[in-house]
């Protein structure tokens, strides 16, 4: 009988081993694709963001429970910045990303479904030029380090608006953290960059050379989500955008609310933040049809640098109406 009771209990242990693995499954599934809350309340929604001062209004939403208040279960997941919060999209592990244009539209080209529901942001100011110590005029400059998207873009514009031709200087695509290092050592001429790594390319010797406005480029950062999740969530979405909204005029009205949030929540140094915030402009809007033209021109660039392969089908990524329907 012994035999026997060996015999049955391992298929069974087997089994048991089995239905735990799956309900773990089942259960870890709903944290990272919104499937729902044990409680029958709002589903998990994860918000994929980058780490500097332009985010300040996601910040503070988190740190004041603004998501919470209006019945909202949303959770900020950090990534490196750049094209890594849309990917976090794609893979399943983020609802919604802040992306700024330039960086989106190449992502919309690899994953058709990503959608951008409107502007949270923009800026001709944020984003400086910074040469390196001896370099006095655009036309010294060989070399230059860039982040992709809206980096290598505003690279780009800034010397065609000295005339100079981009494939005459080299051009390095880099993290922001090492280019201030890069630029100390004399490892490239310039950088534009945001800050913190504006300051530290300032304070390791290099200077203010502008600001991308200065030759004509503006950045918009948009909220984008998969085109499958949002068709079931819609008015998720559209209570997430509106609780952004709010937090955009708490933070134009409190800039120094914004940096401490800022601070708290990605312990961004708070005067640097502070000043930062007060470039940029901090306002939930629909896309329009300037958005259109203005993407056009982006995808347009990239494509003739071979960066994508075909340009987006704007008119299907970029919800025209979106804001005003499910966002006001």
């Amino acid at each position: 009988m012994s035999r026997n009771h060996r015999t049955v209990g391992r298929p069974a242990a087997a089994l048991l081993t089995l239905l735990a693995l799956l309900l773990a499954t089942a259960c870890g599934a709903g944290t990272t694709d919104s499937a729902g809350t044990a409680g029958g309340g709002s589903p998990t929604v994860r918000i994929a963001l980058g780490v500097d001062a332009s985010y300040a209004p996601l910040y503070l939403a988190a740190q004041r429970g603004m998501f919470e208040k209006a019945g909202l279960d949303v959770r900020l997941t950090k990534v490196e910045g750049g094209p890594a919060a849309a990917q976090a999209v794609t893979a399943g592990t983020a609802q919604i990303s802040a992306n700024a244009d330039s960086t989106a539209l190449p992502q919309m080209v690899s994953n058709p479904r990503l959608r951008a529901l409107g502007a949270f942001q923009s800026s001709g100011r944020y984003l400086k030029v910074v040469l390196r110590k001896g370099i006095t005029s655009p036309r010294q400059i060989k070399t230059m380090a860039s982040i992709q998207g809206i980096g290598l873009y505003a690279t780009h514009e800034y010397l065609r608006h000295h005339d100079i031709d981009p494939d005459s200087v080299k051009i390095q695509q880099g993290a922001p953290q090492e280019m201030p290092t890069m630029l100390e050592r004399g490892d490239v001429d310039g950088y534009i960059l945001f800050d913190p790594w504006v300051s530290k390319g300032v304070a390791g010797g290099g200077h203010l050379a502008g600001t991308i406005g200065d030759f004509g480029v503006t950045y918009v950062q948009w909220l984008l989500a998969d085109e499958k999740w949002l068709k079931e969530n819609q008015k998720l979405a559209g209570k997430i955008f509106k609780v952004v909204a709010e937090a955009d005029r708490l933070v134009t009205k409190d800039p120094h609310a914004g940096a401490l949030a800022a601070h708290e929540q990605a312990q961004l140094p708070v005067a640097a933040t502070e000043k930062a915030i007060g470039e940029i402009s901090f306002k939930a809007r629909a896309l329009t049809s300037k958005d259109v033209d203005s993407s056009r021109k982006i995808a347009d660039f990239l494509r003739q640098r071979n960066l994508i392969k075909s340009a987006p089908d704007l008119n299907s990524v970029l919800l025209r109406g979106w804001y005003d329907r499910y966002a006001r």
